[in-house]
């Protein structure tokens, strides 16, 4: 088996790792093509094998996918079983990814910063499910029309088909863990229009 087989087998099984990733993240072309820069019809040709993926085109969907390079073409795993996180915002929270690419579930660590402690606390609903434990600072969790204070240590899941927002209880930033499922990252960390 030659070296150059070996390349051309890789990039044959691009197209639909490329095609099942968008899928899993219930992305249109069309929201992957805002995103990317790259035309609707380039993604389409990508996903059906109808063209080579480039280094460019490559790089731009692992930065719009949250994924290594290696991830999205498949390279094969090396021993290294650590995560690379790279944090980013979202509302003014940092949030630091603590898995990679994995279906159906996702771990972040959240930094909310400080709150004052008579605004309101945002809320949406989507489908999916939460699970969020309180490691530094205080947590004010809103669901529906009960609000709770977590604590250092606490923990709390719901299931966010429920009104739900969470800031820090007071002027201090709070840092937490949370685990979602795969519909509830896609609306807590994608960009939401309206």
């Amino acid at each position: 088996m030659t070296q150059e087989w070996e390349l051309e087998r890789s990039l044959d099984a691009v197209a639909p790792r490329l095609r099942a990733l968008r899928q899993r993240r219930e992305a249109t072309l069309a929201e992957l093509s805002e995103r990317t820069g790259i035309s609707v019809s380039t993604l389409s040709r990508l996903e059906s094998g109808g063209r080579r993926p480039t280094l460019d085109l490559l790089m731009r969907l692992a930065t719009a996918y949250r994924v290594s390079l290696d991830d999205l073409v498949g390279a094969p795993q090396i021993a290294d079983p650590r995560v690379r996180p790279k944090p980013f915002y979202r509302d003014g929270k940092a949030i630091i990814p603590l898995t990679r690419d994995t279906p159906g579930l996702h771990a972040y660590k959240m930094v909310l910063p400080g709150h004052p402690p008579e605004s309101p606390v945002p809320q949406r609903t989507h489908g999916g499910y939460d699970w969020i434990y309180v490691l530094s600072g205080r947590v004010r969790l809103a669901l529906g029309d009960e609000e709770l204070v977590l604590e250092p240590g606490e923990a709390a899941e719901f299931d966010t088909r429920v009104p739900h927002g969470m800031v820090s209880a007071s002027l201090e930033p709070a840092e937490v863990l949370n685990l979602l499922s795969a519909q509830g990252e896609r609306v807590h960390l994608r960009t939401v229009d309206g």
